[in-house]
């Protein structure tokens, strides 16, 4: 344990008192096992500043550090419906889509707003992986279908930011349409001659890679973030053989072509602006 465990936050309980020191005050990092404190963690939007690491973000963060001063309008998305094969595992599902919607104050796991980037209006649609581990359901489905159809009809560029375990099981066969439908939805974008930038973020797998998430005409990844379809026991156990220790990380895919650029989250907006600024000044030229 690191001495912010051992010495300080005892020794701050014992001048204040245990009930004035929460545990949620301190994170400790997945990557180096430091211990973060909360706020300074969220003001470098949760990027470890010790090793690097880059936690989860949720959707509403990313948006506010993506467009231009933190501002964008969110967009509604059509409502599907709630349980269309009354699905019941170890809960039922409207159970779950309860305490989700709970916990992230969403109706589900995709949020699409519209703001600007280096002042150049752009539509984003960003996953949230605390929604039922970002699944993809008809609703989701319905968002991706919203942003595209928005973005052809606004002529704007559209930017997709999953984090996915893949396709949410209990909506079945619905769930699985939403790959052909999505993959649709981002050909009109392609079509209109607009484009279409992918944000890999951790973990990006499933029907979501499978799909949407790795046709964008630029694939941008933030670090060490899983991208695959299948996990790495089922590779190996399907072709018995060991696979590389940074197999499905976005540096393995940078290193072999699958994708364009690994980019710190810092310095995202930046890359973005740049980037949307070179295709306009290329369409008016």
């Amino acid at each position: 344990m690191s001495w912010l465990t051992d010495f300080v936050r005892p020794k701050i309980r014992s001048l204040v008192g245990m009930q004035d020191v929460p545990d949620n005050l301190w994170l400790k990092c997945p990557g180096c096992s430091q211990m973060l404190f909360h706020k300074e963690l969220k003001s470098n939007r949760n990027v470890c500043h010790h090793c690097e690491h880059h936690m989860r973000l949720g959707a509403k963060d990313r948006l506010e550090s993506l467009f231009d001063g933190g501002k964008y309008d969110l967009i509604p998305v059509p409502s599907v419906p709630t349980d269309p094969l009354k699905f019941k595992d170890s809960k039922r599902y409207t159970d779950r889509l309860k305490a989700a919607r709970a916990k992230t104050h969403e109706d589900d796991a995709v949020l699409v707003a519209t703001g600007k980037i280096n002042n150049i209006p752009t539509i984003i649609g960003v996953f949230d992986f605390d929604f039922m581990g970002g699944s993809m359901g008809m609703a989701v489905g319905e968002a991706i279908l919203t942003a595209a159809t928005l973005a052809v009809k606004e002529k704007m560029p559209l930017i997709i930011i999953p984090s996915s375990g893949g396709a949410r099981m209990q909506e079945g066969i619905l769930s699985l349409m939403q790959m052909p439908r999505t993959t649709v939805a981002i050909s009109m974008v392609k079509d209109a001659g607009l484009p279409y930038i992918v944000i890999l973020s951790d973990p990006t797998t499933g029907g979501v890679s499978a799909s949407f998430a790795m046709l964008g005409d630029i694939a941008i990844s933030e670090p060490k973030a899983v991208i695959a379809f299948s996990g790495r026991r089922v590779i190996e156990n399907t072709i018995r053989e060991k696979l590389p220790e940074d197999f499905q990380t976005a540096e393995y895919l940078h290193a072999h072509g699958m994708i364009d650029l690994v980019s710190h989250r810092k310095d995202l907006k930046e890359t973005l602006g740049k980037i949307l600024k070179l295709i306009r000044l290329k369409k008016t030229s």
